[in-house]
């Protein structure tokens, strides 16, 4: 999932079709991508704190990956620190940009666009290791953004 440009002619879907399309594992692998990742995140926080928008985006992700078939191995699969760091960085960017749509939301965070954003934070070789794979591991360049009450 490299970096991804939303551009204008793009058709995405609006957020009503793509949740019901990932709480009930019908988002085709080829849907399933960054941008899809992030505006997922964005409306489970948008209804959810984050704590209990984490445990719904986990179980969630599994359930989809099975649906899809995709094996779990170091670069596929599920991924705790990838999902809870890029969370909480859409967390931190929800407090100081109020928008409705996830489509606003992503047109207004352009740097979160690209999973590079977590390289600010983790080295790859942190980042990318069995133990952050499998489990949340704080950072080792510098800290996430501390997590604000939305609500």
């Amino acid at each position: 999932m490299s970096g991804q440009e939303i551009t204008e002619d793009q058709e995405l879907p609006p957020d009503e079709v793509l949740w019901e399309g990932f709480v009930s594992c019908r988002l085709s692998p080829q849907q399933w991508t960054h941008l899809a990742h992030v505006r997922i995140g964005f409306l489970h926080l948008r209804q959810d704190r984050f704590d209990i928008a984490l445990e719904k985006i986990r179980s969630r992700i599994q359930q989809l990956n099975s649906a899809h078939g995709t094996p779990e191995a170091i670069d596929r699969g599920y991924h705790e620190t990838i999902t809870r760091a890029f969370l909480q960085l859409i967390a931190g960017a929800m407090a100081e940009h109020a928008v409705v749509s996830s489509l606003d939301f992503c047109h207004s965070n352009p740097g979160l666009m690209t999973k590079k954003a977590l390289l600010d934070y983790y080295s790859r070789e942190r980042i990318m290791s069995a133990e952050a794979k499998a489990g949340f591991v704080e950072p080792d360049l510098k800290p996430l953004p501390g997590l604000v009450d939305l609500e």
